[in-house]
């Protein structure tokens, strides 16, 4: 069985609704939100050129700027050269339409093991495993959640919650952020699934691998 999250508490803060501090920062996360957007759609399609996918864009920092993309490929793996690969087929992009106004720094990676959960799709490929996840909202009094993840139903991601019975539905866009848990399970899985994809690579002429 089911159970759809759907109980939003609206309690209003106590005092003031916010200070001026609060609503700066609100500001500023909202802008930094859509310019990290706005670049996974510049460079999504290179980044699929290059023979990965794209799985989170952030901007950190406010002096110095740092644009973190984290990415891997189709099977789930992404080593240090991979990365070294996906920077240099970026970087002419990046500086031709310069998204980010001043100097910053591009950082390419690869997800790890506890990785973030960040696509739709991400809740299918790691059904069975353990995660928390922070909510955009208050649902039946809390915003942070902890369970396994079970795959998806149509926008909405399943998930067996740690202490409940029923598997909750939860609208994608409800969830702020999300994140697989370090097991033994998981680096097992992870580890088995590296050395088959470094065989496999083995076995690929430069021609396929390109």
């Amino acid at each position: 069985m089911r159970n759809t999250l759907s109980k939003i508490s609206k309690a209003a803060p106590s005092g003031a609704a916010f200070s001026l501090a609060f609503a700066g920062a609100f500001q500023f996360g909202t802008i930094v939100a859509a310019q990290e957007s706005s670049i996974a759609k510049l460079i999504g399609p290179a980044v699929a050129a290059a023979g990965f996918e794209l799985v989170r864009v952030r901007i950190t920092g406010r002096d110095v700027k740092t644009l973190q993309v984290m990415a891997e490929r189709p099977d789930k793996t992404m080593s240090a050269d991979d990365c070294a690969l996906l920077s240099h087929a970026l970087s002419p992009l990046l500086d031709e339409k310069d998204p980010i106004a001043g100097s910053y720094r591009l950082e390419v990676s690869s997800p790890g093991i506890d990785r973030p959960l960040t696509r739709l799709k991400d809740y299918e490929d790691w059904q069975g495993y353990e995660a928390k996840m922070e909510l955009n909202r208050m649902v039946e009094g809390r915003k942070r959640l902890k369970g396994v993840v079970a795959g998806t139903e149509g926008a909405a991601v399943l998930f067996d919650i740690e202490g409940e019975s029923e598997t909750a539905v939860i609208p994608f866009e409800w969830i702020a952020d999300a994140k697989l848990i370090l097991t033994d399970n998981l680096i097992r899985e992870s580890l088995k699934a590296a050395k088959t994809a470094a065989k496999e690579q083995k076995t690929e002429t430069p021609h396929e691998r390109d």
